[in-house]
């Protein structure tokens, strides 16, 4: 599958201005946030080959942080820890290309899981090293299958997206995943998740799409907090997972640290 989706309507937009003491103040808390974080980066993009080493130094900025993380590539920030209590595994970046012409930033993302329900997992696989486990399509495929509360964070970077492009990317790529899973097409139920994308909601540069799957196999869908759908349906979350942690992901230097992140998530809730 392609990584590239292709934009077919745009939304100018302006942000905001800041005077000039805020503006300052912003200056220097991202060069402090950048800096810190493109440390890290310049690690895991190493070609050392022990990769392992290079993830574990991310997961430390993680799980010891208590505030947020900052994407080096586009300076979003993601909180840490959700207000639900689920913890952030890794972040990527969604990309598109405009006419086949140009490259473009569309969002930034995190994939979120809740510790307690990877304790599930814990007497199957919970003997097993970190290092072998994050490569384990087993493993990855029960965390993708199972009932554990997972949350994807969409914050867009790109200003002139519309909500219509959106739904159109969800239509071919989430389309295909159902297809890969239920072995046809289900076109009722793709319906019912991107009509949740409707031409009233606008989408200016730092808006957030938060998908989550919640108790039950329920797909919750908001947009800048507000729920605007949920559907319950298991194969439908196992589709939209898959994009972002799956065989082909959008991003897949973010799959590596998320599937890092997972795999030490469930050998530190054994421990407990």
């Amino acid at each position: 599958m392609s990584l590239w989706l292709h934009l077919s309507s745009f939304f100018p937009h302006n942000p905001p201005r800041l005077n000039s003491h805020a503006a300052a103040a912003a200056a220097a808390l991202t060069t402090v946030s950048i800096s810190g974080l493109a440390a890290i980066a310049l690690r895991i993009k190493s070609t050392d080959k022990n990769n392992t080493c290079s993830q574990s130094v991310m997961w430390a900025s993680l799980s010891l942080s208590t505030d947020s993380t900052v994407d080096p590539k586009t300076g979003v920030s993601f909180p840490d820890v959700t207000k639900d209590g689920r913890r952030l595994m890794g972040i990527g970046l969604r990309k598109a290309s405009l006419l086949g012409l140009k490259s473009l930033d569309i969002y930034a993302f995190g994939v979120y899981c809740d510790g307690n329900g990877m304790k599930e997992l814990s007497d199957k696989y919970g003997a097993i090293p970190v290092s072998e486990l994050q490569k384990s399509r087993e493993f990855v495929g029960d965390v993708r299958d199972q009932d554990i509360g997972i949350t994807v964070r969409l914050q867009i970077v790109y200003g002139r997206l519309s909500i219509g492009s959106v739904r159109s990317a969800f239509e071919k790529s989430v389309g295909s995943r159902l297809k890969k899973f239920s072995g046809s097409d289900d076109k009722v139920l793709l319906g019912r998740f991107t009509s949740m994308f409707k031409d009233e909601y606008k989408l200016p540069k730092g808006s957030v799409i938060e998908i989550s799957r919640e108790k039950g196999y329920v797909l919750v869908t908001k947009i800048d907090g507000k729920v605007v759908g949920q559907v319950q349906s298991k194969l439908l979350c196992q589709s939209v997972l898959d994009l972002y942690f799956g065989e082909d992901p959008f991003d897949r230097k973010a799959k590596e640290n998320i599937q890092y992140g997972l795999a030490s998530t469930l050998l530190e809730r054994a421990k407990l």
